[in-house]
C-alpha cells in the first residue's frame, strides 16, 4: 500500500519560509502584493480566487481582485493589465485563463511584466523554465509537483520519469523543471504508442492528461512513484484525477491523491513567487 503524498503537509511546510521572508519585507516597509484579474466570474475561477485570497491572507499577502466584465473590449482589457504592469505597489499578477473567446490570450501573454507574470504564461517565462534559469517563474501547477517530490524526499536525479501530458501549463514546463534535476523524461499524450508499456517503465509517473482514472494499475511498475495532477469533474459533481486511486495505491511506493493532492500546493507556489517577485523589484530599486 502507497505512502499518501499529501498536499497539505507540503504547504504547511513551505508556510514557516514564505512567513519569515514576508516579515524580512515587511521590515524593509514592503508589503507584497498579488493582484488577480479575472474576466467573468467563472465558478472554477472563483473557486480558486477564494483559496488564493485565503492563502495570501495565511502568510501575510495583499491580495487584491480586478473583476472585469465578460463582454470587456480587447483594448480596455489591455489597459487594465497595463495599468497593473505599472503600479509599483503590485509584485504579481495572476490572470485566470482561459479568457473568453472574444479577446485575445496571446497578447495578454506579450504584455504581461514578465516580473510580475505569477503563473509563467509571457514567452520570456516560458524561454526561462525552458532553459533552465532561475529567474523564470513557471506555471504553478509544474511547480507544486517538484514541491511535492521535494517534501516526500523523492530522488530525481537519474531516475526514468513519465509525465502524461503535453500541456504548456504543467506537461512541457513540468519536463524542464525535472531535466534540470537530472530526470531521464519522457513526455507522453493520449495517441502515445503502447502507453501502458511505457508508464510502467516509469519510476516516477506523473498524469496530467485530464482523462479520468485513465492510468490504471497495469499501467504503473512495482514500487513507482505516482503524482496526479488531473481534476475532472463527474455530472453529479464528484472530483476524480487522472489515476485510479484505489488500485494504483496497491502498487505505488508513493501516490498523491485528488483531490488534496498537487491543487492544495498551487496557491503555496503562487504565493512563493508574489514573494520572490516583491525580492527582486525591491533589490532593483
Amino acid at each position: 500500500m502507497g505512502i499518501v503524498m499529501k498536499g497539505a503537509d507540503v504547504a504547511n511546510a513551505m508556510k514557516e519560509e514564505l512567513l519569515q521572508r514576508v516579515a524580512g519585507l515587511k521590515e524593509k516597509g514592503v508589503s507584497p502584493c498579488l493582484a488577480i484579474l479575472r474576466v467573468g466570474a467563472r465558478p472554477d475561477d472563483l473557486a480558486y480566487e477564494r483559496g488564493a485570497k485565503k492563502r495570501m491572507e495565511l502568510l501575510g499577502i495583499d491580495c487584491r481582485t480586478v473583476e472585469l466584465p465578460r463582454d470587456i473590449r480587447q483594448e480596455i482589457f489591455e489597459e487594465k493589465l497595463k495599468e497593473l504592469n505599472e503600479d509599483g505597489r503590485v509584485h504579481g499578477i495572476l490572470l485566470f485563463r482561459p479568457l473568453p473567446g472574444h479577446l485575445n490570450e496571446e497578447a495578454a501573454k506579450r504584455i504581461v511584466d514578465p516580473g510580475k507574470d505569477m503563473d509563467g504564461m509571457c514567452p520570456a517565462n516560458v524561454a526561462k523554465v525552458f532553459a533552465g534559469d532561475d529567474t523564470g517563474y513557471a506555471p504553478c501547477t509544474a511547480e507544486a509537483v517538484i514541491e511535492l517530490l521535494d517534501h516526500y524526499k523523492i530522488p530525481l536525479s537519474g531516475k526514468r520519469v513519465v509525465v502524461v501530458g503535453r500541456s504548456m501549463v504543467v506537461g512541457r514546463p513540468l519536463s524542464m523543471l525535472l531535466l534540470k534535476r537530472h530526470a531521464t523524461v519522457t513526455i507522453c499524450h493520449t495517441r502515445t504508442r503502447d502507453l501502458p508499456g511505457v508508464c510502467r517503465e516509469a519510476e516516477i509517473l506523473v498524469a496530467a492528461a485530464g482523462k479520468a482514472r485513465m492510468i490504471t494499475q497495469d499501467m504503473v511498475g512495482e514500487q513507482a512513484v505516482v503524482a496526479d495532477v488531473g481534476i475532472n469533474v463527474d455530472e453529479e459533481g464528484n472530483m476524480w484525477g487522472d489515476v485510479d486511486f484505489e488500485t494504483v495505491q496497491e502498487q505505488a511506493s508513493h501516490i498523491s491523491p485528488v483531490p488534496r493532492g498537487v491543487g492544495s500546493i498551487t496557491t503555496s507556489v503562487l504565493a512563493k513567487h508574489v514573494v520572490q517577485a516583491a525580492e527582486r523589484q525591491t533589490d532593483n530599486e
